[in-house]
């Protein structure tokens, strides 16, 4: 692999994950960022953890947890600090970004506009959040209890599945013309 003009393999990585959050349209969870690092042969899962922790502790990128994963997104001063050594990144590497971005585009848009999440309440039952996104427009969030966990994950799972299906239903039903 081509590597960058910096010594310290370390502080690559940690660069090459900003460049990597700032490229991409939407923030990626800790099993995309390894996924890069690790197929492209980068470093290790373990370097990668300790290089995302370091940037969290840096406050270099903010993460969100969302459907038991771990969101990043690239901060003001993580983007100050890119912009200052982005030159050290190779071009070798920016076109394995560029390359790995591309091809999972549909699976990382899918995974940051589709969301379906369950938190318990007070009465023993849970409640769903559900949300389906078109870029950064919401189309539609819906807030549905559900009796029991099983069935709030039922309903969490189904929305992954169908959200567009439901989304299509209950738009055009809404939308009808009122027969009688």
């Amino acid at each position: 692999k081509e590597y960058a003009m910096i010594a310290d393999p370390n502080t690559l990585y940690k660069l090459m994950i900003l460049y990597i959050l700032n490229a991409s349209e939407f923030p990626l969870t800790n099993s995309q960022v390894c996924e890069f690092l690790l197929e492209n042969g980068y470093t290790t899962y373990f370097t990668t953890q300790a290089a995302i922790s370091d940037l969290i502790e840096a406050q270099f990128i903010s993460v969100r947890q969302r459907n038991n994963s771990s969101y990043y997104q690239l901060t003001p001063s993580g983007l100050e600090t890119l912009e200052a050594f982005s030159s050290s990144i190779s071009d070798g590497i920016k076109a394995d970004v560029k390359v790995f971005l591309e091809n999972k585009h549909y699976t990382l848009r899918q995974n940051n506009e589709i969301t379906a999440t369950y938190l318990p309440k007070k009465n023993q039952e849970f409640e769903v959040d559900l949300s389906l996104k078109d870029g950064k427009e919401t189309l539609i969030n819906i807030q549905i209890n559900a009796p029991t966990e099983l069935q709030a994950e039922l309903m969490c799972d189904h929305w992954q599945k169908k959200s567009t299906e439901i989304y299509n239903y209950l738009l055009n039903s809404l939308l009808a013309k009122n027969k009688g």
